[in-house]
């Protein structure tokens, strides 16, 4: 074997930093599929995510092969920011106020930003990473606030999950008023009561 054929054997495969240009279309598609999938949810068409990036759709599909790749592309940094959020809250002196900002949190961001919620209401957080623990964020918040006495003890994550997961689906083309009142019955549902 020739030492440039040894070499390129050897050479182990590492992606190519991208070019300027692609650099700056990938950003543009990203901007874009955010705004986008925030306004409508993942039902936004891969055209018209390429149309507000200014783009064609064979860019859009040269960075990312599917919908699926780019709705998770566009997630990452919006789970990211709540996850970080809800550990910033896990260290709050008052659990259970915490607990209730968070979910408060979640049911703002439902009202504006689809994306979040169908990422919440989905499979789609375990595609995204550990980083993004969402849901060991959330979890972490539960148990505190059960603890603190400020939470029912009878549900678990799962079960928040699939609460919040019900609320973000019933309120999808819900009116402020009716979002806030969904949200004010979960909420008080969690709540401990004494028995």
């Amino acid at each position: 074997m020739s030492t440039v054929l040894a070499r390129i054997a050897t050479v182990p495969d590492e992606p190519r930093p991208l070019r300027a240009d692609a650099r700056r279309n990938r950003a543009l598609v990203l901007t874009a599929a955010q705004e986008a999938f925030a306004a409508e949810g993942l039902s936004v068409p891969i055209d018209e995510i390429a149309r507000r990036a200014g783009v064609g759709a064979g860019t859009v599909y040269r960075h990312f092969p599917t919908k699926e790749a780019l709705f998770t592309a566009a997630i990452i940094d919006r789970v990211e920011r709540a996850a970080a959020y809800a550990r910033e809250l896990s260290e709050a002196d008052d659990a259970g106020a915490a607990f209730f900002e968070f979910l408060a949190f979640l049911g703002r961001e439902n009202g504006v930003k689809r994306d979040l919620a169908d990422a919440v209401g989905s499979d789609r957080l375990a595609t995204v990473g550990a980083s993004a623990d969402l849901p060991g964020a959330i979890g972490t918040l539960l148990r505190r606030a059960q603890r603190h006495g400020a939470i029912r003890s009878d549900i678990d994550v799962d079960d928040l999950m699939l609460i919040l997961k019900a609320g973000f689906g019933a309120t999808r083309e819900a009116d402020e008023r009716q979002r806030q009142l969904t949200f004010a019955v979960i909420l008080d549902g969690l709540r401990r009561t004494e028995s």
